[in-house]
């Protein structure tokens, strides 16, 4: 078994639980792979030394943030991820420290699952293509009021909203900004597609959740300065008026291990501080 671990050295001790880490999986006989710039330090092999194919594994030590680090710098990794949280706000990443081991030794025997989760890609009239895991945004940047941006979903007419912008999201993303915005929860084993205005000018316009296989088609209208795209919070691309920007869903997957020891609505509860109690 190979298995590529992934720290996020600016997080504390992380170093110290990576090496660990390190030292557990290869007494269980498993290859341990890290960035090549790594391995010296962590002690183990370079990630250049396998090929991408022969990795079974992906263990992320951070949160949310490092494991869409590592999907965007690695688009050529296709092996589940299991995600360690080093920080609190994390819904991909809910391993807490205190339950690697436990959650290791799971993995190795198989005791888990591997979910499947939609992506989407993007497209700038330019033909620039980039993919999201959470979330694609078109943002006012430094224009200091509105925006307005017109949506078309499958070449039909859906409004023109003034807004900061629009956010497109997964059912991955539906936690994360879009949620911020005033999106709905998606679970994330449903495939759709969320869109979620932020701060509209008209209070009417609300998210609409869509069918994934829909194309959707955003055009900047105002006479202002370029709008930004991120993805995920990776990149930035600008649109500028009268330009179209194309988003469908992905033939990429993301996948996710899944433990047993673990369930998403227990995280959602968790993360959300929801603090309701069963009643008799």
């Amino acid at each position: 078994m190979i298995i590529a671990l992934f720290p996020n050295i600016l997080k504390r001790q992380t170093k110290s639980i990576a090496i660990g880490i390190r030292e557990f999986l290869i007494k269980e006989g498993v290859t341990v792979v890290v960035e090549d710039d790594e391995a010296e330090h962590l002690g183990a092999e370079k990630l250049s030394s396998v090929d991408p194919s022969e990795i079974d594994y992906i263990i992320t030590l951070g949160g949310d943030g490092t494991i869409l680090r590592v999907l965007h710098k690695h688009p050529e990794l296709a092996a589940p991820i299991l995600g360690v949280n080093m920080g609190s706000l994390g819904f991909l990443a809910d391993i807490p420290v205190p339950e690697i081991y436990p959650s290791l030794q799971d993995l190795i025997k198989g005791e888990c699952k591997i979910l499947e989760r939609m992506m989407i890609e993007g497209e700038t009239l330019k033909g620039d293509k980039f993919f999201s895991v959470n979330d694609m945004v078109i943002h006012r940047a430094r224009n200091p009021s509105l925006v307005d941006l017109a949506l078309h979903v499958d070449g039909y007419y859906l409004n023109t909203f003034s807004a900061d912008g629009i956010i497109i999201a997964t059912p991955c993303g539906s936690t994360a900004y879009s949620l911020a915005a005033g999106g709905p929860i998606i679970e994330p084993g449903i495939e759709a597609t969320c869109i979620t205005p932020i701060s509209p000018h008209t209070i009417s316009n609300r998210p609409i959740v869509i069918r994934p296989s829909e194309n959707i088609q955003i055009q900047y209208l105002s006479e202002l300065d370029p709008v930004e795209i991120t993805n995920d919070g990776m990149s930035c691309h600008t649109m500028k008026t009268g330009e179209v920007f194309t988003i469908k869903l992905s033939e990429k997957k993301f996948r996710l291990v899944a433990l047993r020891r673990h369930d998403y609505f227990s995280t959602l509860r968790t993360k959300l501080g929801w603090t309701g109690k069963m009643r008799n």
